[in-house]
């Protein structure tokens, strides 16, 4: 079923609870669909009252924000062994490769790899564990994680609303173009027909 049939089957209260877990989730490490569920729950409150997009954004930000917070714990109590583990158990996520990309983009940017971070698939994942990993001073991830989470998951729910509400006004003018263009090839079809009738009555009179 897709993301947004689901989650439409679903309380709102629901709907801001799965978005702040998944998205906690991802941002802990654990490599889950969080922009999907995100972008899926504000198209839903751009076409469903039960779920306010004011409250979306900041489950999802809190979501965001924790789960980072959380993971950067994670990461530096565990250290290199934890992406070691996590390689052997999500090795299309955690692989060698994606781990040495992940931590020049560290090493280089530093607090604005955690930032800019948010917006990447890759490095969303990695942002919590590997600023930990590499102990990375909490109060500048801090800092960063918080101005991130809000920026992105508040951002994109502000986005995806707003483009489906226009989409939505949109396909309702459409609607109603497609309604009169509909009548409007209906009516000429009877005339016309009514046309062809009326000069096939003199033939058939005749012919009689």
């Amino acid at each position: 079923m897709h993301v947004q049939e689901w989650l439409d089957t679903v309380p709102a209260a629901a709907v801001y609870a799965v978005v702040a877990l998944v998205i906690g989730l991802e941002s802990l490490g654990i490599p889950l669909p969080g922009e999907i569920i995100l972008v899926s729950a504000a198209l839903l409150s751009s076409q469903h009252g039960g779920v306010d997009p004011l409250v979306l954004g900041a489950c999802a930000s809190a979501g965001a924000v924790i789960g980072d917070s959380v993971g950067y714990a994670i990461g530096r109590k565990g250290g290199r062994p934890l992406l070691a583990r996590l390689g052997r158990r999500f090795p299309r996520h955690f692989s060698e490769g994606h781990i040495a990309t992940a931590e020049r983009s560290f090493r280089k940017w530093g607090v604005w790899a955690v930032f800019f971070g948010r917006f990447v698939a890759l490095l969303r994942i990695f942002a919590g564990p590997l600023a930990g990993v590499l102990r990375m001073p909490y109060w500048k991830f801090l800092i960063a994680n918080v101005l991130g989470g809000i920026v992105w998951a508040g951002g994109t729910t502000a986005v995806i609303f707003y483009v489906g509400v226009v989409a939505e006004s949109w396909l309702k003018r459409f609607s109603w173009l497609g309604l009169v263009v509909a009548v409007a090839i209906g009516v000429a079809s009877m005339l016309v027909l009514k046309r062809k009738a009326k000069k096939a009555q003199p033939v058939a009179a005749t012919s009689e």
